[in-house]
């Protein structure tokens, strides 16, 4: 039947399930159903459309037209996630359970983790990865715990100024009053100016946090950064947007002690701001100072394979003198949707999917600098995001794109400060041309 085209199950697979509950067609399950509340027949799809097609003309119908095209960005992303995600994540045995604390008998869920961990570590470059942390904020902070550990105490935290702003509320919050001095690293031309580097290097070092993509979604130049640290031992520390390590260098090529990072974009929806994921990875040395759960792969008393909690550094399992975080939970059903999404997509999968982030934004940046009046804020290589210099105020062009049903980007000062004319606009591989074509019609009006 065309409208069940979408199941996985087989015609064979339909007809047994029918006939071990007496039913001789599908029609028969609905036969309760009063006739005038059913549809005439199936709904008028165009047969040959992709998964992510269909979804958009299902969206269409439901909302008839009243949803919004997103160019929001800023750490928070409209991305495509296949519909295997949600299946997987919604079965009860995962969508009911919190947490493996009774873990030898959480073998499903040991085992999505492990396989989270392993999907991360070859993504970041780095050997070991913990079971997830809250966000991307929370794991930056524990990041630099971690550091200020590794380092037995050292007070300075060395901060890029285009780490995204909600991280740097984050390391403001939990480092205060605990003896932690923020050393921000200025910013010039859009990345960060490493000349500044040496006046805060030194044996109170702890680490040194960057990311990149950074806050105006420029990729940040890391050459030769691990080598200067690594005179005074402080730790790299290099938040990434995942995806971008599709096509980009990961931190480990980077030569980075710690890997962290949203989980976002693989898999999980912008659902108003969360719930998200906050990945962590790091070199084999810091492994004992991580936070949260490790999970790890052994054998039972059959010779079976088995997964078991590994390492726990939280103060619940080990004496509290040792712990190294009150962290306490793993995003258990989060962490499954982004090994469900990786585990979809694949090597290439993910390769391809950061191609078309690129190739798209470029596509959209070069169509509005060649017939607006806007222009590109930074000349700097960027990956998914980029940054207008709008001839009016930021907010003002969103407002107007909105009332058109486009959501137009953030306006710069509004995050974390800057001009009003600047608009972060991000494109994803969600955005259609005829989208991106008709945002460009829209500014063009807005600004001539």
């Amino acid at each position: 039947m065309n409208t069940f085209a979408y199941l996985p199950h087989t015609p064979e697979d339909v007809a047994r399930m029918l006939r071990a509950i007496g039913m001789e067609s599908l029609e028969d399950l609905f036969a309760d159903v009063p006739p005038e509340l059913c549809a005439a027949g199936a709904p008028g799809i165009p047969p040959g459309l992709c998964e992510s097609e269909v979804y958009r003309e299902f969206e269409r119908l439901k909302n008839a037209g009243r949803t919004c095209v997103s160019f929001l960005g800023a750490g928070c992303y409209d991305h495509l996630v296949p519909s295997i995600v949600p299946f997987v994540t919604g079965r009860t045995e995962f969508l009911t359970s919190y947490t493996p604390y009774q873990a030898e008998a959480s073998q499903g869920m040991l085992q999505a983790i492990y396989e989270y961990q392993t999907m991360v570590t070859l993504l970041t470059g780095l050997p070991v990865s913990n079971a997830s942390l809250y966000d991307g904020a929370t794991a930056a902070a524990e990041a630099c715990a971690m550091a200020r550990n590794a380092r037995k105490g050292a007070r300075v935290l060395g901060v890029s100024a285009l780490v995204h702003p909600h991280t740097l509320a984050v390391l403001e919050t939990f480092f205060s009053g605990s003896g932690a001095e923020i050393a921000r690293l200025a910013e010039s031309g859009g990345t960060t100016d490493w000349n500044g580097l040496e006046t805060i290097a030194g044996d109170d070092l702890a680490c040194v946090l960057v990311e990149s993509p950074n806050r105006y979604g420029i990729v940040e130049d890391l050459t030769g950064l691990a080598a200067r640290l690594g005179k005074s031992g402080a730790l790299l520390i290099v938040s990434a947007n995942p995806l971008s390590l599709g096509i980009l260098k990961s931190p480990g090529e980077w030569g980075a002690d710690i890997a962290v990072g949203s989980g976002q974009p693989f898999g999980l929806g912008q659902n108003f701001g969360g719930p998200g994921l906050g990945y962590l990875a790091s070199s084999r040395s810091l492994m004992r100072l991580m936070p949260g759960r490790i999970v790890g792969e052994t054998v039972d008393r059959e010779g079976a394979r088995a997964f078991v909690l590994t390492l726990q550094t939280r103060e619940q399992h080990i004496r509290r003198e040792r712990a190294t975080s009150n962290i306490c939970t793993n995003q258990a059903l989060a962490a499954l949707a982004v090994a469900a999404y990786l585990a979809a997509v694949g090597r290439e999968g993910v390769r391809r999917i950061a191609s078309l982030n690129v190739h798209k934004a470029r596509y959209l940046a070069g169509r509005i600098t060649a017939e607006t009046p806007a222009r590109l804020a930074y000349d700097r290589p960027y990956f998914n995001e980029f940054v207008l210099d709008l001839p009016r105020s930021a907010r003002d062009t969103a407002d107007a794109l909105l009332e058109e049903g486009v959501l137009a980007g953030v306006p710069l000062d509004e995050f974390g400060g800057g001009d009003p004319n600047r608009l972060l606009v991000a494109v994803t591989e969600k955005r259609t041309r005829a989208e991106m074509d008709r945002y460009v019609d829209l500014i063009r009006k807005v600004i001539a």
